[in-house]
């Protein structure tokens, strides 16, 4: 992928930086592999906010994507990389030799007319999912399940890849994007290579406006806030509340620690996140 910056003729195009597709292609998506997708604006299934700033922006359909990885042994051909509104990363159409299609995240290096498999006997190389009791140490994995056969969790926006360090009694070592050190079972599915659109970070959208078109609607300050509003609100002049920033709810904001202390899955975790 590439980033392509333009000349300043508005206010929006003086910053901004997008990225270049033309590699992708530009059929409709496969009908069946498509979902509607209602908005939420950030809300659950009661009607509470549990993710601020979400709300608006343009219609689009869910992508069923293969995070399973499960017709083992077949092998499948890539028609075409896709874009998807939905992530960050694009995704590959796989031509299943038995007919079927279906949609996995796009790794780095993959292009149109290779040939990808899944399952204990593929190659270790780019696009190919294995168990990770079957990658050699040291490799760029990502597309990884937590648990077997639950389908991949980890390790799957632009740019990103986990590297698999060690194997011992059943379990494999993996060195995250974040910094952590984990260990999941050895019978986990990995895909081998880092997730495409590495630049994804570089780009710049140039106006809030075009971040109102992907449903992200604007932030207030806490300390703009009146006190009834936010911890960090009121007081005379330009004043923080006297403490460290943290949430609407209390929680610390810069470093805070939030994960519960008694969660059952700590004992994986080798060496927590920075």
């Amino acid at each position: 992928m590439a980033l392509k910056s333009y000349k300043p003729r508005s206010p929006g195009m003086r910053f901004r930086v997008s990225q270049v597709r033309t590699h992708l292609s530009k059929e409709k998506p496969i009908a069946h592999l498509t979902l509607a997708k209602n908005s939420c604006a950030g809300r659950n299934n009661q009607g509470c906010i549990t993710v601020r700033h979400r709300g608006g922006g343009v219609r689009r359909r869910f992508r069923v994507v293969d995070f399973l990885r499960n017709k083992h042994g077949i092998p499948a051909k890539v028609a075409a990389l896709c874009y998807d509104p939905n992530r960050t990363a694009n995704l590959a159409l796989l031509n299943y030799v038995d007919g079927e299609k279906r949609y996995i995240l796009a790794p780095e290096g993959l292009k149109v007319g290779m040939t990808v498999v899944s399952g204990p006997e593929a190659e270790p190389v780019v696009g190919n999912a294995l168990p990770l009791e079957k990658i050699p140490l040291g490799m760029a994995l990502h597309n990884v399940e937590l648990v077997p056969g639950k389908g991949a969790q980890m390790v799957r926006s632009a740019g990103t890849s986990c590297t698999l360090m060690a194997r011992d009694n059943g379990m494999a070592t993996l060195r995250l994007p974040s910094g952590e050190v984990r260990m999941v079972s050895c019978a986990c599915m990995a895909t081998i290579g880092a997730v495409g659109e590495g630049d994804w970070s570089g780009v710049k959208f140039g106006k809030a406006g075009r971040k109102r078109l992907l449903g992200i609607r604007p932030t207030v300050r806490g300390v703009a806030m009146n006190p009834v509003d936010h911890p960090m609100g009121g007081g005379e002049g330009r004043t923080s509340g006297g403490s460290h920033p943290r949430s609407p709810w209390g929680k610390l904001a810069k470093g805070g620690k939030t994960r519960n202390r008694r969660k059952n899955s700590n004992r994986f975790i080798v060496k927590r996140r920075k």
